[in-house]
């Protein structure tokens, strides 16, 4: 792949190199092949933007491979105090703490004795996703 496409990039080099250096002064530009430098330029282009593509692609999957239910740190609720402020309930390990979320600020409140058991089944989702299934519950019943 590498190969392929340092052939690509340096081929329009090769061309003008092959070519005299008297022919080469002598000819004007508008003779030229303009046309097959434009595919060229176009199927580089295509070449670079399917590349990035393909990377970022393969970026997501390779960061999806991960264990994701062994992690150490866990959200288990959460709820806004206002527009830039939070209360976060974190599970580290067995033990359960309380943090106030600011804007620019995180601060332990307490940490607590028990944990807090919430009923299976329901998992701690953002204020945003809760509304959002309310309004379409609401609207799936409406239809009904």
């Amino acid at each position: 792949m590498r190969r392929f496409c340092s052939l690509l990039l340096l081929a329009p080099l090769t061309a003008l190199a092959a070519e005299p250096a008297t022919k080469a002064a002598t000819t004007p530009l508008a003779g030229s092949d303009v046309g097959g430098q434009l595919v060229q330029l176009m199927l580089g282009l295509l070449l670079v933007v399917g590349l990035i593509f393909a990377l970022a692609w393969l970026l997501r999957r390779v960061q999806q491979i991960g264990p994701r239910s062994n992690q150490a740190i866990k959200l288990v609720a959460s709820q806004a105090l206002g527009p830039r402020d939070r209360l976060l309930l974190v599970q580290v390990g067995g033990e359960q703490i309380l943090l106030g979320l600011s804007a620019g600020r995180i601060t332990p409140l307490h940490v607590l004795k028990e944990p807090v058991h919430l009923p299976d089944g329901e998992p701690a989702t953002p204020e945003f996703a809760q509304r959002l299934m309310e309004l379409l519950g609401k609207d799936q019943k409406d239809k009904s």
